[in-house]
């Protein structure tokens, strides 16, 4: 069995938007490392993301993004939900992208002309960007196992959590969980 991604602190998180604040592309590379860690997309979804899934027609964010078949790991359409802190993210990224195109990609790569990134480059992406920040054992995976523990050590329900991660099955959901000492002090506490 193969290592799963390491889980992120919040002290973790903040080292690599402090590391992504300092680079060109920033408000970029911001925007795609907390749509992993906020909507808890895998890599290839949000490579997937063309600008009219996120923003409307009058440029707002949506409060969800619908995601087709094609555009999903297992094949099944489902639908993300935008929370208020993701939103604020993704508003101050269109204000330095706005393609005129809905059928663009959300995320453009270096080379604006192309169509974005694809799920294999953005998964070099955040291989380099979480090692060039220090955090060892992170992977494009990081902020979806992020985002599933994060919600779970606040007591949102495996059911929940498996329909957010778009996930067929309650076990993958429950191998994405990382149990921490301190859920398990305040797990003890209830007693």
């Amino acid at each position: 069995m193969s290592k799963q991604a390491k889980t992120l602190t919040t002290a973790e998180l903040r080292r690599v938007l402090d590391y992504v604040a300092t680079r060109k592309h920033s408000a970029r590379n911001r925007a795609i490392l907390l749509t992993t860690h906020y909507a808890g997309l895998r890599v290839g979804e949000t490579a997937s993301l063309r600008f009219g899934d996120v923003v409307d027609a009058g440029g707002n964010i949506r409060n969800e993004v619908h995601l087709s078949a094609a555009q999903t790991k297992g094949g099944n359409a489902r639908t993300v939900f935008i929370n208020e802190r993701l939103r604020k993210e993704l508003e101050a990224y269109i204000k330095s992208y706005s393609p005129t195109n809905p059928l663009h990609k959300l995320f453009y790569s270096q080379k604006k002309d192309s169509d974005g990134f694809t799920a294999n480059t953005m998964t070099q992406f955040f291989h380099y960007l979480y090692r060039r920040a220090g955090i060892e054992g992170a992977s494009s995976h990081s902020g979806r196992r992020t985002f599933i523990t994060n919600l779970a050590s606040k007591g949102v329900g495996v059911r929940v959590l498996m329909s957010l991660a778009g996930h067929r099955n309650i076990s993958t959901t429950q191998a994405y969980i990382d149990v921490n000492d301190d859920m398990k002090r305040r797990a003890v506490e209830l007693a």
